[in-house]
Formats: structure tokens, C-alpha cells, sequence
């Protein structure tokens, strides 16, 4: 089930094809698949695909991934309540290390589109919060519900969370996160995560 969500997770962050049109979305959604859209030119670039060529068809795809999310969010949603206590050092090293946990969980694995379809069910916006409802429609017909929260800063939006089939992804970190700082420290925590790197 775990690998199930994660294909579906990196499908439906960097792989879209819109069978609804978009006139009616808004912002948010205009954003969000701006960038997939990029991300799908990236895969689909038969020079990049040449294994020569696969540091820097992993490196684009890391930097449309960081424009994509905000990272500082995640973190400090994933964090919850230990967030406050964190040092500046600490925040910014819980954040680089969240960036880079999720970029090798799923970064590696955006070459496994084979057609899936997303759908844009619909964008809600209140105010600097948003979220886009999606629907991915699979090669045997499974439709698998995806909503995107999103963050506006200034005139960009961007993702801080993924619910995959009512499963957020803020809400597994944080429990994870949250296990390990009640009854361990924040280095072992950070110990954690890099194993997982």
C-alpha cells in the first residue's frame, strides 16, 4: 500500500494530463500544473533520457520540485509542536533534510509515468490558503483522489501538503516526527531521516 501511494504521490505531483479544462481554475491550480507540465517536457526530452544525461535530467527535476513545494512549511508542519523549540540552525537543517528525503523518495521515481491521467476536480482559495482537488485515472481505469494544499507567498503558490486517498502526507511525518522527538532528541532524529537519504 505504502509503494502504491508513493507511485501515485510522484504521478500526481509531476505528471498531468488535464482532460477538464482549466479556464475556470484558478491561481492555484494554474501554478501547480504550470510546473507539471515543465516536468512532463523534462521526461519527455529524448536527449535528457540518454543515461549521460541523468544528472542533469535529475537535477532539473529537483529544482521544478523546489519550485513546486515549500519546503519551510512542510517542516514546519511535520514538526507541529516541536517546531517552536528548534534553533534557526535546527529549522534550517530539519528543512534541507525534508527537501532531501522527499527529492530521493520520489524524485527518482517520476520515470515510471506510463499514462496515468490527472483531472482537475476543482481549486478552493481562503485567503493565502488553497487547496486543488485532483483525480488520478490510472491505465486500468482506478480513480485515485488527490488533493493539494497550498501557500501563497507573495504571488506564487505552493504545495506544504499531499493528501493521497485521504492520507496526508504532513500527518504521516508528524506522527513519524513526533514518535521519535517524544522519546528520543532532535539529533536522533536527524540521525533518522539521513539513514532514510
Amino acid at each position: 500500500m505504502r509503494l502504491r501511494r508513493s507511485r501515485v504521490l510522484v504521478v500526481g505531483l509531476t505528471l498531468a494530463v488535464l482532460t477538464a479544462p482549466r479556464a475556470w481554475a484558478g491561481a492555484p491550480a494554474d501554478q501547480l500544473f504550470s510546473r507539471i507540465d515543465q516536468v512532463l517536457k523534462v521526461l519527455g526530452d529524448q536527449d535528457l533520457k540518454a543515461p549521460a544525461k541523468a544528472a542533469e535530467r535529475r537535477e532539473t527535476l529537483r529544482r521544478l520540485a523546489f519550485e513546486v513545494f515549500d519546503f519551510e512549511e512542510l517542516a514546519k508542519r511535520c514538526l507541529a509542536r516541536h517546531w517552536e523549540a528548534r534553533t534557526p540552525a535546527e529549522r534550517s537543517e530539519s528543512v534541507q533534510l525534508l527537501a532531501d528525503l522527499l527529492e530521493r523518495s520520489y524524485v527518482g521515481r517520476m520515470e515510471a509515468y506510463s499514462g496515468e491521467r490527472v483531472v482537475l476536480l476543482s481549486d478552493s482559495v481562503d485567503g493565502d490558503l488553497a487547496v486543488v482537488k485532483t483525480r488520478i485515472i490510472t491505465k486500468q481505469g482506478t480513480e485515485v483522489p488527490v488533493d493539494y494544499r497550498m501557500l501563497q507567498r507573495g504571488d506564487r503558490w505552493r504545495v506544504y501538503d499531499v493528501t493521497i486517498e485521504g492520507v496526508s502526507l504532513v500527518a504521516n511525518y508528524r506522527s513519524q516526527f513526533d514518535r521519535i522527538l517524544r522519546t528520543s532528541s532532535f539529533q536522533q532524529l536527524v540521525n533518522q531521516v539521513r539513514e532514510k537519504r
